[in-house]
């Protein structure tokens, strides 16, 4: 079993900066892709911006320029640095890891818990 344990979220002025961080813990040879996705009330959960093990970003639109996502293999950890927010960011913050138990296994996916993050004056 795998387990994500998220920290970092708030409450922040816009403007504001804020960081996430989510360590992943339990059976992992190695994670492949470990990523944000965010749920406002009411839409449906989205992309923030992902990084593979190689350090391959992906963002999505509303994210670039602003957030910086970064992660440490040997540590299997991923931050994610929010820049300039607005009120639109806010949301609940999941973290995303694909990792497997052996070289030989294949890679699953696992949700953290939820780290709110509220952007408002």
């Amino acid at each position: 079993q795998v387990q994500l344990v998220e920290s970092g979220g708030g409450l922040v002025q816009p403007g504001g900066s804020l960081r996430l961080s989510c360590a992943a813990s339990g059976s992992i040879f190695s994670i492949n892709v470990m990523g944000w996705y965010r749920q406002a009330p009411g839409k449906q959960r989205e992309l923030v911006a992902d990084i593979t093990s190689g350090g391959s970003t992906n963002y999505a639109d509303s994210a670039k320029g602003r957030f910086t996502i970064s992660r440490d293999n040997a540590k299997n950890t991923v931050w994610l640095q929010m820049n300039s927010l607005r009120p639109e960011d806010t949301a609940v913050y999941y973290c995303l890891a694909e990792p497997r138990r052996s070289r030989s296994s294949n890679y699953y996916r696992y949700w953290g818990q939820g780290t709110q993050v509220t952007v408002s004056s």
